[in-house]
């Protein structure tokens, strides 16, 4: 596989697979937890739920693109925002 870094299975986990997949084996476990949670439109398949944003059922980071797709994401909101001022 070229691009190693992007991918990661920890099958030992309790939780593994934690979404129910058709095809176990691409199953990407990188982003246990997505970094995008913090953004308002993430572009996933998420819901509000009592104020809390539900993201039960998106596949984004455990999918064969989501880390290009996080990458690009976290690239777009950084160009937008300016956190460090000179």
């Amino acid at each position: 596989m070229e691009n190693k870094y992007k991918f990661f299975q920890h099958k030992e986990c309790e939780y593994f697979p934690c979404h129910k997949i058709n095809n176990i084996e691409n199953f990407n476990c990188l982003f246990c937890y997505c970094p995008l949670y913090f953004l308002k439109d993430c572009g996933g398949n998420c819901v509000a739920n009592s104020g809390i944003k539900d993201c039960s059922n998106c596949l984004i980071p455990h999918g064969e693109k989501g880390y290009d797709y996080i990458v690009d994401k976290i690239m777009e909101s950084n160009r937008k925002n300016t956190f460090c001022k000179e």
